[in-house]
């Protein structure tokens, strides 16, 4: 741990005790409730998140996983909850700012007004990948032959409206190709898919994708950022968006972040503050999470996470339009 990280935890440990006991928070284990299913890198950033958080704030944190409905039914259980700070949400950026885009007429929340925002924790891209034997050794190779055979190279994706879809919609869009999108019911099909050769190409999430690219599998092709992410071992000579579509404004970053019921008081919101920014820059959380494809990420207060979510708005409701997509 650098001499950094210490006086950052020395500074939480001895200030959030003296906050607590005045507004008598944490009065008992806090809950973060992750909009995704165990074992997947949002469910591990969060339970790493949590472990530090806990220690900090003297009380426990108690992950509750709620999948299901693209992060609506966990945001709905965060929104509803007393706004005394223990029930906490790892929200994101689809959830947060794409989703009433793309479930115009059923959505249970509003991603500013229904929450206090406390920080983000971690942010992350897409990367585009295709298996090794395939005959595309860059992207530009897929784009030209895109270009001469339109529709007829195939492109899997989580599903309608995921990250996954939205940056291949993007894609296409920038570049002027014409893909054949084929949606499933996750990234595991898909990816199970482009690894058997029954489609071509997939541009999703880091985590899941990099083992086999590793292992020599998959060919990455481009990372969905504007920059390339060299953060993510492996990664590093990977071109970005900034690199292959200049002007196109395309960055396919995503990030997670915490927050709670809107009505938190201000003291509450700014212990857990300082109790997840001292998290996220422990050295030790870096180290776990970079091999996941993420890399740590905070605000300075709650009303940055707030303004920023709110500059958010735009580019996810264009990415959104661009893809077509609607979920009710």
């Amino acid at each position: 741990m650098t001499r950094l990280s210490r006086r950052i935890l020395l500074g939480a440990a001895l200030t959030l005790p003296g906050i607590a006991r005045a507004q008598g928070f944490p009065a008992r284990p806090l809950r973060l409730v992750v909009p995704f299913p165990p074992g997947g890198a949002a469910d591990i950033t969060a339970r790493l998140v949590a472990e530090r958080m806990g220690a900090l704030l003297g009380q426990s944190v108690v992950i509750d996983n709620r999948p299901g409905a693209g992060g609506n039914i966990a945001g709905e259980v965060v929104a509803r909850s007393a706004p005394d700070g223990h029930t906490l949400f790892l929200g994101g950026a689809t959830i947060l700012c794409a989703n009433k885009y793309l479930y115009r007429n059923g959505m249970p929340f509003d991603g500013l007004a229904d929450f206090t925002h406390i920080s983000r924790v971690s942010v992350g891209t897409t990367l585009l990948v295709v298996r090794a034997d395939k005959p595309w050794q860059s992207f530009q190779d897929l784009v030209a032959d895109a270009k001469r055979r339109p529709g007829q190279i195939s492109a899997g994706s989580s599903g309608l409206g995921t990250i996954s879809h939205l940056s291949l919609s993007k894609m296409m869009r920038s570049a002027g190709i014409d893909i054949t999108h084929v949606p499933y019911r996750g990234l595991a099909p898909s990816l199970n898919d482009l690894i058997a050769g029954n489609v071509d190409v997939i541009f999703d999430g880091i985590p899941a994708i990099i083992p086999h690219v590793r292992e020599g599998r998959l060919r990455a092709l481009a990372v969905g950022s504007q920059q390339r992410v060299g953060y993510v071992p492996g990664l590093e000579r990977t071109p970005g968006m900034a690199e292959l579509l200049p002007g196109s404004g395309m960055d396919m970053e995503f990030w997670y972040c915490i927050s709670g019921a809107a009505g938190t008081p201000a003291p509450i919101a700014a212990a857990l503050h300082r109790a997840t920014v001292a998290a996220v820059r422990q050295d030790s959380f870096r180290e776990r999470l970079t091999p996941l494809g993420f890399t740590p990420v905070w605000d300075e207060s709650p009303e940055a996470l707030t303004a920023f979510i709110r500059a958010q708005d735009a580019v996810w409701r264009e990415l959104v339009e661009v893809s077509g997509a609607r979920l009710d």
